[in-house]
């Protein structure tokens, strides 16, 4: 990198500050966690996934999966699996972080 440059605009894990998403993966920052604020992202790295679970949400039943931190093992947020409404299938396969559990980095 040059002199002053500054790498991806990135959103790592509060704990142990192991990157786990892209400034450019967002796909919206409107969403609600049971703990605040949270954005979904079409991709995220360096994570673990839990099981596979059915989950009642504000915005209906969806299959989900809890996302960890694969450095820390904190519980980040959740991945969307199945939308069982036509209208939430945008939802399948990208990830909710929590805002409370990322901080950004090269900003």
């Amino acid at each position: 990198m040059a002199d002053g440059a500054v790498g991806p605009r990135l959103y790592c894990c509060f704990k142990c500050r192991n990157p786990v998403s892209c400034h450019h993966d967002i796909v919206s920052k409107t969403f609600r966690a049971n703990n605040g604020r949270a954005i979904l992202f079409s991709h995220a790295m360096n994570i673990t996934l839990g099981p596979k679970e059915d989950s009642r949400l504000i915005t209906g039943v969806h299959t989900i999966a809890d996302v960890y931190c694969s450095e820390c093992g904190e519980l980040l947020g959740w991945k969307y699996w199945k939308a069982y409404e036509e209208s939430q299938r945008y939802k399948e396969g990208k990830i909710v972080l929590e805002n409370r559990k990322i901080v950004e980095e090269n900003w």
